[in-house]
């Protein structure tokens, strides 16, 4: 069964957040679009990357109304660790939520459970609406990293139909480009 649409579960957790540690639930995903970036482990090598280059266009997203959360199945104390350690994390500002019981990352459907990474995640990227659904799913291998620039243009995809109900994106579509009306007289048109 699929996770798009699905209501984002009732939950509790910790995260390391701008020097601080802070609680995060789901009533944090109600009212405002989120980016939920699930990663395998602190102190790794792809990661930092990632959260880097998720660090650099953090501005962006909040132009857009979109916060941005990372998740792992580390702990927030971990994350307050790595945060201090690493140039690359020390740019994150946006919440690094630990999840060490695993309840989100088996909500998202990303948590290895056999095999040498067992109890990590797989890296899984989810776009949810401000009424806490989730739109857009991506979860891959742990040694493919991602581009932040596509998740924004998800993001600004998925805001578009959400603001236009009567359209749709087509592939590689951007912001500002045309979209689709789909009626019964574009049936075979395209």
């Amino acid at each position: 069964m699929s996770l798009i649409n699905k209501q984002i579960i009732p939950f509790k957790a910790s995260a390391y957040h701008n020097g601080k540690f802070v609680p995060v639930s789901e009533a944090n995903f109600i009212g405002k679009w989120s980016v939920v970036m699930f990663y395998p482990a602190d102190f790794t090598f792809v990661c930092p990357t990632e959260l880097g280059d998720m660090a650099d266009n953090y501005a962006e997203f909040q132009k857009l109304g979109v916060e941005v959360y990372s998740v792992s199945t580390d702990t927030h104390f971990t994350h307050k660790a790595w945060h201090d350690s690493s140039d690359t994390i020390a740019k994150v500002t946006y919440p690094m939520i630990g999840d060490p019981s695993h309840q989100l990352a088996r909500f998202f459907d990303v948590l290895i459970t056999e095999g040498d990474d067992e109890g990590l995640a797989l890296r899984g990227t989810f776009v949810i609406d401000p009424e806490g659904r989730i739109k857009t799913i991506e979860v891959h291998d742990n040694g493919i990293g991602r581009d932040a620039s596509e998740t924004m243009r998800r993001v600004k995809a998925a805001q578009y139909v959400a603001a236009h109900p009567n359209e749709a994106c087509p592939a590689k579509w951007n912001e500002g480009e045309a979209t689709l009306k789909p009626s019964f007289d574009l049936v075979g048109k395209i």
